[in-house]
């Protein structure tokens, strides 16, 4: 059996992944879900780690959007994790925030619809919940996880990163040529950084349900690939998740309830929104991304 660990995004949970574990599970695969507190990096990071600890065998670790950030700082120092997945997913590097990289470029639909609380909390407006992070998801499925959205406090994402798990791990990176947070772009240059094999796939991102005629999940089934990214290393032997043929499914909509964001929640490379008063009481801008 192979032991698959995913991590959500910004305004989501581990819900997001529902479908996918179901999926996932009649492949002959282990996969849990890790539920992030989403109230710093260094606390989410520890949530990750604490499931690891409850698990034996070699890992796939597995994040989307935000989630890429978490599990590229949860992986280190973790020897039965053997190789990392990025869905749409930041990776950043040591002293790099997930901030940095989303402000590289505009584009994002994030900035219009994010909503800040008077406590110091960001949520997506929940009407345009789905035209945010899961536009071809049913209005159903798009309303509860509008309604069940973790609200991720305000200045998570600038939390500079530690070393990437992903200097030494292999690691496979979707692309979601439609996700409307992070530009396919910023994607692309994400996953070349870090020399991944590359998957792209013209959907919007997020944990998706199983969907015949698409590409199959890194999550399922894949090689990664033992090439090292500018600047690293990849050591050990080269490992392969794969325990039966990977069938070919999306990974879908909410299922998105995660993030809050990619799983059904989004982490956007464009400006951020809302505001946060200080103790002067001026106020100054805070960007929180999926």
């Amino acid at each position: 059996m192979t032991a698959i660990v995913l991590v959500h995004g910004l305004w989501a949970d581990g819900s997001a992944w529902s479908e996918t574990i179901t999926a996932l599970r009649a492949l002959g695969h282990e996969p849990v879900a890790a539920q992030l507190a989403l109230e710093s990096l260094e606390g989410d990071v520890a949530a990750v780690r604490r499931v690891l600890s409850t698990i034996d065998e070699p890992v796939l670790l597995v994040g989307w959007s935000y989630g890429g950030a978490v599990i590229t700082n949860a992986a280190v120092g973790q020897d039965h994790v053997k190789a990392l997945a990025y869905i749409a997913a930041f990776t950043p590097d040591q002293g790099e925030s997930v901030q940095d990289i989303a402000h590289r470029r505009p584009g994002s639909a994030l900035p219009e619809h994010l909503k800040v609380t008077d406590d110091g909390y960001s949520y997506i407006d929940r009407p345009a919940y789905g035209e945010v992070v899961a536009a071809d998801a049913d209005a159903e499925r798009i309303a509860l996880a509008a309604a069940m959205q973790k609200f991720p406090r305000l200045g998570i994402d600038a939390a500079p990163s530690g070393t990437p798990a992903w200097r030494t791990l292999p690691s496979h990176y979707l692309v979601a040529t439609q996700d409307r947070a992070i530009p396919a772009a910023t994607q692309r240059e994400l996953a070349a950084r870090i020399g991944a094999q590359t998957t792209e796939m013209s959907i919007p991102p997020g944990p998706r349900r199983p969907r015949a005629g698409q590409a199959g999940s890194p999550a399922a089934g894949w090689t990664p690939r033992r090439s090292p990214p500018p600047g690293g290393r990849r050591a050990g032997p080269g490992w392969s998740p794969r325990t039966r043929p990977a069938s070919r499914f999306r990974l879908g909509p909410c299922d998105r309830s995660g993030t809050g964001a990619r799983g059904c929640g989004r982490r956007s490379g464009g400006a951020g929104a809302g505001r946060r008063r200080t103790a002067s009481g001026s106020t100054r801008s805070r960007r929180p991304w999926r």
